[in-house]
């Protein structure tokens, strides 16, 4: 279609009416598993009776907060789990994970990675590099890893370590790729580290970093065995409207543990006032499968356009997805750049900014990041981030919608033709 509002280049739109063409099968696919994730949540608010009541706001210690509580009640029925903690306190994801790994760990237990080094933000947490002040490993708590295998998780790896390490208390399961080109886990993928685990030992907790992946299929990690999951309310499971907050769900026995790390030790979840977020979080929660279709449409856009450019793009536009996030390639740090100051120009917020890399809070390398949002670094509003270093990758991920998307994906493109680094002729 004729863009009737932006400067883009013929070759670029011929470009763009190819890849929507070659993305429409894709399309098909991720409407019928919208639809059934829309379903499924529309049906545990009407099971659970919600209503206006639940948006009134509590202050002080919160005690008594029926909206706060039925939240909880509701999630967990969506993400198939038996509790779950859904707070806006929660700054983020990487905070919900924190409070998991420590509700859970002990002095002198052992954290197991099984999807090899987590992502970035996560480190300082565990305890590897410099920023590692108040760690688990201050704690007490040991750390080890079984890195990926042919870009699969090694399980025969994962195996050998439980055997090795008996005192491993929890298996680390991270769905997204992070900062890498792995490919993320399906559901069915992460099942299969579940079962190797459970060949071997029955008594660890299996815990998932869940972020960037809540509907992007029919099931969550719940379905397959997983104990424990978390992540972030302004990725996914927000629908692009909480506008802060994170989610901690699974088994009830290890909920309650992370409750009494998130406030303290025997008041749990029961204090903890909602100060009126109630109803964006409802709401965000209720629009997500939706939101969460329209990223995934524009992160396979942007795979058969840049994939159509020669570009290494990953998923490919035909396969199946675990997550959000679309990772394209680009060889070199000014493509890198190009790409991330195009993808800001189709901003709804922040559209003049022009991003530059920078040295951004728990990385080791310079970020650059294109993120134009109504809520500050919200993932799942169209945004696109990088490390400068090897492979010069963009991960790209969001949308609230389809058409607003695919523009942004354009102007990255049309970006990179201005500055040099891509042709079309």
């Amino acid at each position: 279609m004729k863009n009737l509002f932006f400067d883009i280049p013929p070759a670029l739109q011929a470009a763009a009416d190819k890849a929507l063409e070659a993305s429409q099968t894709a399309f098909q696919r991720i409407e019928r598993i919208t639809e059934y994730n829309q379903q499924k949540v529309l049906s545990a608010f009407i099971e659970h009776r919600v209503s206006e009541s639940h948006f009134v706001p509590t202050t002080g210690y919160g005690y008594g907060d029926r909206g706060r509580d039925v939240l909880d009640e509701v999630f967990a029925q969506v993400m198939g789990a038996e509790d779950a903690l859904v707070r806006h306190s929660i700054v983020s994801g990487t905070h919900a994970i924190t409070i998991a790994l420590f509700g859970v760990l002990r002095p002198g237990d052992v954290l197991l990675a099984a999807t090899g080094t987590p992502y970035d933000t996560l480190l300082g947490v565990i305890g590897v590099g410099a920023h590692s002040d108040g760690s688990l490993k201050d704690y007490g708590v040991g750390y080890r890893e079984v890195p990926f295998c042919n870009d699969r998780p090694d399980l025969e790896g994962i195996q050998r370590a439980l055997r090795d390490e008996p005192a491993v208390k929890m298996v680390h399961i991270q769905r997204s790729r992070g900062y890498s080109l792995r490919p993320s886990l399906t559901v069915d993928e992460i099942g299969e580290i579940v079962r190797a685990v459970r060949a071997v030992r029955e008594d660890v907790c299996i815990f998932v970093d869940n972020c960037y992946g809540e509907f992007v299929e029919e099931t969550e990690p719940t379905a397959v065995g997983a104990d424990l999951m978390a992540g972030s309310l302004i990725k996914n499971a927000g629908g692009g409207i909480a506008e802060n907050g994170g989610y901690i769900c699974g088994k009830a026995r290890y909920v309650e543990q992370c409750s009494y790390r998130m406030t303290t030790p025997g008041l749990g979840r029961e204090v903890g006032a909602s100060l009126g977020h109630n109803r964006s979080l409802y709401m965000g929660l209720f629009h997500a499968p939706h939101v969460v279709g329209e990223a995934l449409k524009t992160a396979v856009f942007a795979a058969a356009l840049f994939g159509g450019f020669g570009y290494e793009v990953s998923p490919t536009p035909d396969e199946p997805r675990a997550d959000i996030i679309q990772a394209v390639r680009l060889g070199d740090a000014p493509s890198l750049v190009a790409f991330c100051q195009g993808m800001q120009q189709g901003a709804p917020v922040d559209a003049f900014v022009v991003p530059e890399p920078w040295d951004m809070p728990g990385y080791d390398d310079q970020v650059i990041m294109a993120a134009g949002a109504f809520t500050a670094g919200a993932s799942i509003e169209l945004s696109a981030d990088a490390p400068l270093r090897e492979p010069f990758a963009a991960y790209m991920q969001g949308g609230l919608n389809f058409h607003s998307g695919k523009l942004g994906v354009m102007l990255a493109a049309r970006s990179m033709i201005e500055k040099g680094v891509l042709s079309l002729e």
